[in-house]
């Protein structure tokens, strides 16, 4: 029998998301969305496209307009991309609340449906989203996990590879920290083909690709003129949900629950974690140089900011 994924968020992210899952084989999907029509429009594209692309996962999509989340039932994994982009005149609170609310409705049928499940939250903002599914779920801490030091890592190594002209198969970068400008790369433990990146490249290219790592996603929403990434972001979530389905134990920047590693209590933020069929099964801690770990403090008091906001 085949695993199952539920894939919250019918839009670019979570269609992208889905679509990869069930190219890859890894699982049956289902798509849900408050709209009426879209997921299940996407699900039956992807089910047409099967017999080409030499897959047998299935995807369902179905509206959950009327609170209705039964078909998602005994879900494996639930990735949660819902939420609302910040439009004009409005405020990161009011943003924020916004989410939290769209973000807790959601765990809420989760839960009921499928309680034994691991959750990826890729909601935003991202590591405080995360924080409100692990309090509102219950869950223990394992079992809820925030999707951007893959992400984040993944445009590093893009930038890294470019810079270096070689293949991306040899570029190993660790973004940590939360995801957004207070984000920490960390090029010392960052490498191509074995070799750090201080030996590779000159403090000012390095610099240079640690801005471009901060300011990834922005670069992209500045391009597209209407959106914001979905591609990586999708290819992101699906490296996860691979390692947490496939048992395969990679070590991966996520954000997670920390309870004092890294100095750091009662919160999300992005650190080295290996993902196996039990979620989260150990926290990776690296010796961080006193300017690393200042970063690293000041990204978590960015995340404490949000969340105390919304009293969590």
């Amino acid at each position: 029998m085949r695993k199952k994924v539920t894939v919250v968020g019918s839009g670019f992210v979570g269609s992208t998301t889905a679509q990869r899952i069930v190219d890859m084989e890894l699982a049956d999907v289902v798509i849900t969305d408050i709209l009426e029509g879209a997921p299940a429009g996407k699900a039956l594209d992807m089910m047409e496209s099967a017999p080409i692309t030499r897959t047998d996962s299935h995807a369902t999509g179905i509206s959950t307009n009327t609170g209705d989340y039964s078909a998602t039932a005994g879900s494996d994994i639930v990735v949660i991309t819902a939420g609302l982009p910040r439009k004009p005149g409005m405020s990161r609170d009011d943003l924020l609340k916004t989410n939290y609310g769209i973000v807790s409705s959601v765990v809420e049928q989760i839960v009921k449906h499928s309680p034994n499940c691991i959750i990826i939250v890729v909601s935003n903002p991202l590591d405080a989203m995360a924080q409100a599914a692990f309090k509102v779920s219950g869950f223990p801490k394992q079992r809820v996990l925030g999707m951007a030091g893959v992400l984040d890592s993944a445009r590093m190594s893009a930038f890294v590879a470019m810079e270096c002209k070689v293949s991306v198969e040899n570029v190993h970068s660790f973004v940590l920290g939360g995801h957004g400008d207070d984000m920490v790369p960390l090029p010392r433990y960052s490498t191509v083909a074995g070799i750090p990146l201080p030996d590779l490249l000159p403090k000012e290219r390095i610099d240079s690709i640690v801005d471009r790592t901060r300011k990834g996603g922005a670069e992209i929403v500045n391009l597209l003129k209407t959106g914001s990434a979905y591609y990586a972001p999708s290819a992101a979530v699906v490296e996860m949900v691979e390692s947490i389905l496939k048992d395969k134990k990679k070590i991966l920047p996520c954000a997670v629950y920390l309870d004092g590693e890294y100095g750091i209590k009662g919160l999300f933020v992005g650190v080295p974690v290996k993902l196996g069929a039990k979620g989260a099964e150990e926290i990776i801690q690296i010796k961080l140089s006193a300017e690393e770990n200042a970063s690293l403090q000041k990204s978590a008091a960015s995340v404490k900011e949000l969340v105390t906001v919304l009293g969590l």
